[in-house]
């Protein structure tokens, strides 16, 4: 909006000059970033203790780790704070006249309302399930659904795929597969980013790297002779999907302020859902799909973990008692490094450095395709 006005608005037809800076991509990028980031800090501090008035506190699990029943009534719903900071971010800053920015969008506050809900009835139940995971799968989908549609459909978007390290192969699989990726990357990266929230400032410090470094390649694909030397897909209409990435980046950097050990405020299902299902939204509308699962390296890391956990579990059932073995002490893998010992901080910063890995690695194919 404050891009139109400023923008297209006054600079175009009074000509004042200083304002045609508000025409830069880049600028705009740190004006999200920056606004999303205040929004954070300003906000932050009486949204908790609103929180706390309301007794909106998290609940855990029993057969948790022991020493997380500390933080047993910890305020939650904090992503509500990240979301709103995101979203007015973003309107202020992206020319919406994009209808990729309104896709990513639907994706990012459509996985935010399903964890609002959740969140919901689990303080309101005063127990560790919410939403029944059946519908809260059915939102997710009919979230990915309403945002491919518009995608494929109403911005005609192609339907090619971006293979990582190979320049040239480029499949297409047509509009309902390419729908089907979408609603299946939004799903999975919105659990993922869940199953990785599990200490404080894990998701979140994550996050901030991930976004970033899409931030990055969007603006990359939005300019067409830097597109072509990088080997992205050129696509100068995707270019204001960056103020959203930026926009994230910047409320990453606000929440953590809070999220940060010992966590005043946990971001909650809200939070974590919104974020994961637009990073995938966001990773299909560039077109490097496929690359999200090495620029997400972590959030792939934990939910393979939790995958082979409960695979293992069950193909080693005993029929008799009922009870199978383990390959981790628990999971997600965060969990399995408390129980063999190693402080919560120092998981933390350790797989913030592997995210830090995977997203160089990621840089690197682009010029390896």
């Amino acid at each position: 909006m404050l891009y139109y006005l400023l923008f297209e608005i006054l600079h175009k037809s009074s000509g004042i000059g200083p304002l045609r800076v508000f025409g830069s991509p880049v600028f705009r990028a740190a004006l999200a970033a920056m606004t999303s980031l205040a929004v954070c800090l300003l906000v932050g501090r009486p949204m908790i203790a609103w929180l706390r008035r309301l007794k909106y506190g998290q609940e855990i699990r029993e057969e948790g780790v022991k020493s997380h029943q500390a933080k047993k009534g910890t305020p939650t719903m904090g992503g509500v704070l990240i979301v709103t900071a995101v979203a007015i971010s973003t309107l202020l800053w992206a020319d919406l006249r994009s209808i990729y920015v309104w896709v990513v969008l639907v994706a990012f506050l459509g996985n935010g309302l399903v964890g609002f809900l959740d969140d919901y009835l689990k303080i309101a139940k005063k127990q560790n399930l919410g939403l029944e995971g059946r519908w809260k799968l059915l939102g997710q989908i009919v979230t990915g659904l309403v945002a491919g549609g518009l995608l494929i459909y109403a911005g005609h978007y192609p339907t090619e795929l971006s293979v990582p390290f190979f320049k040239l192969f480029r499949p297409d699989v047509g509009g309902l597969v390419y729908l089907g990726i979408l609603v299946f990357w939004t799903t999975g990266f919105s659990n993922a980013v869940n199953l990785t929230d599990g200490l404080d400032g894990l998701a979140i410090s994550t996050t901030f790297v991930v976004s970033l470094v899409l931030a990055g390649i969007t603006f990359g694909t939005g300019y067409v002779l830097a597109a072509q030397y990088i080997g992205l897909i050129p696509d100068p209409n995707v270019l204001e999907v960056t103020m959203f990435c930026a926009a994230l980046a910047g409320a990453s950097l606000g929440f953590l302020w809070y999220n940060a050990p010992p966590a005043e405020v946990f971001m909650g299902d809200v939070g974590s859902l919104a974020i994961g299902g637009s990073l995938g939204c966001v990773a299909v509308v560039i077109k490097q799909e496929l690359l999200l699962v090495i620029i997400g390296g972590v959030f792939v890391i934990e939910t393979l973990s939790v995958m082979m956990q409960v695979s293992y579990y069950k193909m080693t059932k005993n029929p008799v008692t009922g009870i199978g073995k383990r390959i981790f002490r628990m999971s997600p893998l965060h969990h399995h490094f408390e129980e063999v010992g190693w402080k919560e901080s120092k998981i933390v910063f350790r797989f913030l450095i592997v995210q830090i890995f995977f997203a160089l690695l990621a840089l690197a194919t682009l010029k390896l395709r």
